[in-house]
């Protein structure tokens, strides 16, 4: 492996050798970056970014105390952890995560939203029959299904699939389904305890498990795509590879791209499709311009903005995990890691990746560059990574941590979705306050919302397909709200 003085040689010399990168970032915020004109790597979609944005306005305080939004927008609360209610009669559970919105008809939709509980929770996901994986796992993380309307009406809620752990991200699939993602390592026979109760896992988690809107339950992992801490996943065009995050440390966790096998077309109910070991799941190398592999995304900066890597993928020796976590099955060098790989969403060209930060002793390798965030654009056809968005560290004091409460400052970048017209919305999971925001690939990136009440994240941003409504949660105390107003004048 290269020493770090030499690795930063390499990284210099290929972003010198790229003719036309010349990207910087504007300092702190509003903007992450902005692009060279007329550059082409700066187009991960194939269309300019960052020409004719109008910007927001302002954002202004809510007399209710919850959200603030800019002037012309308007919210609408759905759920209220431990105040609504489901069908099933329990109130609705907390710690509301990953989302994903599906359009029935009539002005109507289905929100599919995670909870991300261990067993022994507060307001835990209940067990209701057909929806259980493990019964061991009580009171804990599993999906409840929303319906809604335009005006933000919460037309009732059920569950959608129960006894899961630690329910994060995840992502929809193109057959309109979504794929629950648990981030835990937990095996069968651990116990735990909280809220007054006691128990043991009855299985083991770390899966992902597909998810329906219309009433259809299947609580069965797809133990194909690996069992590690997952965070959330993206699925092709074609249809023959998944790609998943990991937000793990100790060593820092990777990105995976699973193949499905040869002939094989995805649809749903893949859990009853798919064999355990069937296809290949592997593990990311970014390949640097000697060949050698970049041991983490935390070696680059925003000098290496809109600069292509070639990517290649290294099979994972065991991805059950039997008795290594399957990051730890990696030497430090043999594939790329990166701190809190996070949000992950993808388009027909391609897949955003978020890492949410690394600045802190134990986020980061020898000679490494501390950040508040990164954002990356996966090329499915080119095989290539190239950094969007770079968040650099602005943190001071002792602890590295000074809060920060404006709403020009940013950081801390967790789950990404994409908008109906190709602009990104990011939650921020940062230290002081908490945005909504709105990012374009090398252009502005502005608060589009402000939790108001606490400094909460923001969790599972997503927008109907009509593009009247974007969707997200406030994880603590579990609020999910519909965010309307002239989107397409600031989107479009």
């Amino acid at each position: 492996m290269s020493s770090p003085s030499s690795r930063r040689s390499v990284i210099a010399g290929g972003a010198a050798a790229a003719a036309g990168v010349g990207f910087a970032v504007t300092g702190a915020m509003p903007s992450l970056a902005q692009s060279s004109p007329g550059n082409d790597t700066a187009k991960p979609n194939g269309k300019a970014k960052g020409q004719g944005i109008v910007p927001f306005p302002p954002l202004q305080d809510d007399p209710d105390g919850l959200l603030a939004l800019p002037a012309g927008f308007s919210y609408a609360v759905v759920t209220r952890a431990g105040v609504s209610k489901l069908d099933e009669g329990q109130l609705t559970p907390n710690a509301h995560d990953g989302t994903a919105v599906f359009t029935t008809g009539r002005g109507r939709y289905r929100l599919i939203q995670n909870h991300e509980l261990k067993a022994g929770s507060p307001l835990g996901v209940p067990h209701v029959a057909g929806t259980v994986y493990d019964e061991g796992a009580i009171d804990a993380g599993g999906c409840t299904v929303i319906s809604t309307d335009s005006r933000g009406n919460n037309l009732g809620e059920f569950v959608g699939i129960s006894g899961t752990s630690t329910n994060c991200a995840g992502g929809p699939t193109p057959w309109g389904t979504w794929l629950t993602c648990e981030e835990t390592e937990d095996r069968a026979g651990k116990a735990w305890s909280g809220n007054g109760k006691s128990g043991t896992y009855a299985k083991n988690h770390g899966y992902v498990f597909e998810v329906f809107h219309d009433g259809r339950h299947n609580p069965k992992p797809i133990k194909a795509f690996g069992r590690y801490a997952h965070e959330a996943l993206a699925i092709d065009r074609a249809r023959k590879h998944v790609f998943l995050s990991e937000d793990a440390s100790g060593p820092n966790g990777l990105f995976y791209r699973w193949t499905a096998p040869e002939g094989f077309e995805m649809g749903a109910n893949l859990a009853d499709r798919l064999d355990d070991t069937d296809g290949v799941l592997a593990a990311m190398q970014i390949l640097m311009p000697d060949g050698s592999v970049l041991p983490d995304v935390a070696y680059l900066t925003s000098a290496q903005l809109g600069l292509p890597f070639p990517v290649r993928w290294k099979e994972v020796p065991d991805r059950d995990a039997t008795t290594t976590s399957v990051r730890k099955q990696f030497a430090d060098g043999e594939v790329t890691r990166g701190k809190k790989f996070e949000g992950v969403w993808g388009t027909d060209e391609g897949a955003y990746v978020v890492n949410s930060f690394a600045f802190s002793d134990g986020d980061l390798p020898a000679d490494a560059v501390p950040h508040d965030g990164m954002v990356w654009f996966y090329n499915y056809k080119k095989e290539t990574i190239q950094l969007v968005a770079y968040f650099p560290h602005q943190k001071t004091g002792a602890s590295g941590a000074a809060a920060r409460y404006d709403d020009l400052t940013f950081d801390g970048p967790d789950n990404v979705t994409v908008t109906p017209w190709g602009s990104l919305v990011l939650a921020e999971d940062g230290v002081g306050a908490s945005h909504v925001l709105s990012a374009t690939p090398y252009g502005p990136t502005q608060a589009i919302a402000r939790n108001q009440l606490n400094d909460s994240e923001f969790t599972g941003p997503t927008f109907s397909d009509d593009g009247k409504v974007l969707f997200v949660n406030m994880q603590t105390p579990g609020l999910t709200f519909a965010i309307t107003g002239p989107w397409e004048k600031y989107l479009g």
